[in-house]
């Protein structure tokens, strides 16, 4: 039994393996006949045979074999082959388009799959053939109506003067060796006339509605052939009963006003307009009653300054005058007033752009926004013609005679300047170019005594530590928040010295961090002072003695009083010194938010 097996497994094997799906590896492999077949090309194209258009490819096939599918290739120089089609399916045929190819030398080859012999059959090759498509070439395209123009281009129309009842006698020509027949559209309206063939061919239309327009009109002449290409040709034609009708020209530069007396009146041509006419001939221009003929695009009147008025009308070429029209002339010569600058307070503490504004005037034309700008630059002395800093005038970036501009830390141009300029145009052109402006960028903190709230409670005391002692109170401020150190001296000197006598400084405080950058931006600093002699005695309290801060303005860093010491030998108390009930009361308020500030003062 087991024999009978393995001999029928043996056979299942080898029955596989000739099937071709399953092999042993030491099976032998079998190999594929050659095709018997040959194709033949039924239906050319045979050797030097001229194609055109759509061409029908037939093939046939002798000797023994069953064709599946058929590859169709072409090439131009039988070394590069290029796939035409595959056919799968009877009749072995194909329709080529010629037109896809170049016209020139070509061949056809085609191999078939045999499906009997499970193999290609060789290539066989067509004969040479030449693909000669010809376009067909428009030799004259016209209208046999008398009119004045070439009509081969939309400037250079042919116009007719034709009733609306009239014929227009379209004639054509081309050359091809194989026309079928040709169309025309665009024609005045309305409708469009039918194809001349195929067929019989007239060459020409006798176009006639009852109803030509005036008006410009592009008929296009379209002429086929029977390889499917065509060709087309358009004339340019109007019909013309009307006058020509004038538009403003361009006085001087196209603005409003002109800078010269001498003014250009140009674009004539564009300016008349003859819509669906003849075109325009010449245009008259009147000036102080007077007409003018102007045949050419421009011409130069003299003006004076001021405002003016003339007219223009225009003669078509069969003669029609068109309606005249009046157009103002101005006059501008000269050039804008400046009036003057508006600047935002430039300081160190700015944060973004200042608003920057220049005020002019024209009494002519009037001023030119769209032309006119602001430039500047930073210098370092604010004098001179260019900014030394920057060197070089900048534009604003917007025109016009306001705008803004900024920095990203102000604080680096301490005390340096801001230097502006304005370019002012006005309507007409005329330019004004302002002297350079400085501005002087301040630094934007400012510590000063407020000196409603800074004075001494007693202006004459004994002197000594028993009764010369007075009290000063303060009131540092800032005009915004400065979150740095302040420091402030109590300083003292005898009213009657000599310019070589210094300052004594008395006491120093600190003034911390953050304390004049609240709300209020202010600190009540309280001092005691001792008058050592009699006489009178300077008193200052000074902010910053070392200039460490830099401000916008030093010169109210210092507040001044004064202060006398009574001869011990008076006779009694001056009683006008005790402090009374309300010096107590202003006094208690005052030490009370005193410390709530929590202002410690260092020792004397």
């Amino acid at each position: 039994m087991r024999r009978v097996i393995s001999a029928l497994l043996v056979v299942l094997i080898m029955t596989i393996g000739q099937s071709g799906d399953i092999l042993l590896a030491d099976s032998k492999q079998i190999k594929f006949a050659d095709s018997e077949l040959s194709l033949v090309f039924a239906n050319g194209p045979s050797e030097n045979q001229d194609v055109k258009g759509l061409f029908t490819l037939s093939l046939t096939s002798t000797g023994n074999g069953t064709i599946s599918s058929i590859e169709l290739e072409i090439s131009s120089d039988g070394s590069s082959w290029t796939s035409v089609a595959n056919l799968t399916t009877t009749p072995w045929l194909k329709h080529v388009d010629t037109t896809e190819y170049a016209n020139g030398t070509w061949t056809f080859r085609a191999r078939a799959w045999d499906s009997l012999a499970q193999n290609f059959t060789t290539w066989f090759t067509s004969g040479q053939f030449n693909i000669v498509n010809q376009v067909p070439v428009i030799t004259s395209f016209d209208l046999t109506n008398s009119g004045f123009g070439s009509g081969t281009t939309a400037i250079d129309r042919a116009w007719y003067a034709l009733d609306a009842n009239g014929t227009l006698a379209f004639t054509w020509s081309a050359n091809d060796d194989d026309l079928t027949h040709a169309s025309l559209a665009n024609v005045p309206g309305p409708g469009s006339p039918s194809d001349d063939g195929p067929g019989t061919i007239a060459y020409g239309w006798d176009w006639n509605t009852g109803s030509i327009a005036e008006g410009t009109y592009n008929p296009r002449l379209t002429v086929w052939d029977n390889s499917g290409l065509s060709v087309s040709k358009t004339m340019f034609i109007g019909i013309d009963r009307t006058a020509p009708v004038m538009s403003s020209p361009t006085i001087g530069n196209g603005g409003e006003w002109s800078d010269s007396t001498e003014v250009i009146i140009s674009d004539l041509d564009t300016a008349a307009d003859d819509g669906s006419g003849s075109g325009v001939d010449y245009v008259q221009i009147q000036k102080d009653g007077v007409w003018s003929d102007v045949s050419g695009d421009s011409t130069t009147i003299s003006f004076s300054e001021g405002e003016h008025q003339i007219k223009l009308r225009a003669v078509d070429i069969v003669g029609n005058i068109g309606d005249s029209i009046e157009i103002d002339v101005k006059v501008d010569v000269s050039e804008p007033e400046g009036i003057g600058w508006t600047v935002d307070e430039l300081t160190t503490s700015l944060v973004g752009s200042v608003n920057i504004s220049f005020s002019a005037q024209d009494l002519g034309s009037g001023i030119d926004l769209a032309n006119s700008k602001i430039q500047y630059g930073f210098d370092l002395n604010g004098v001179g013609a260019t900014p030394d800093q920057s060197g070089r005038w900048i534009d604003i970036g917007v025109t016009g005679l306001d705008g803004t501009m900024g920095l990203a830390s102000w604080a680096t141009k301490s005390r340096q300047y801001l230097m502006l300029r304005a370019v002012v145009t006005d309507n007409a052109g005329n330019e004004l170019v302002t002297i350079p402006n400085a501005f002087q960028i301040l630094p934007g903190l400012d510590l000063s005594w407020n000196a409603s709230q800074t004075n001494v409670d007693r202006l004459v005391v004994r002197p000594g530590d028993t009764n010369g002692d007075i009290v000063i109170t303060s009131m540092l401020e800032a005009n915004q928040g400065h979150g740095g150190a302040v420091t402030v001296y109590l300083q003292a000197a005898p009213a009657d010295r000599t310019a070589n006598v210094e300052w004594t400084t008395m006491q120093t405080v600190v003034v911390e961090g953050g304390n004049l950058s609240d709300e209020c931006r202010c600190e009540l600093i309280v001092w005691d002072y001792v008058v050592p002699n009699t006489g009178q005695w300077d008193l200052r309290l000074v902010i910053d003695p070392s200039n460490v801060i830099d401000e916008r303005d030093e010169s109210n860093n210092n507040h001044h009083m004064m202060v006398t010491g009574a001869s011990v030998s008076g006779v009694g108390v001056v009683t006008s010194f005790a402090p009374g009930v309300i010096a107590l009361i202003v006094a208690g308020i005052a030490i009370a938010w005193y410390q709530r500030r929590k202002v410690t003062l260092p020792p004397n």
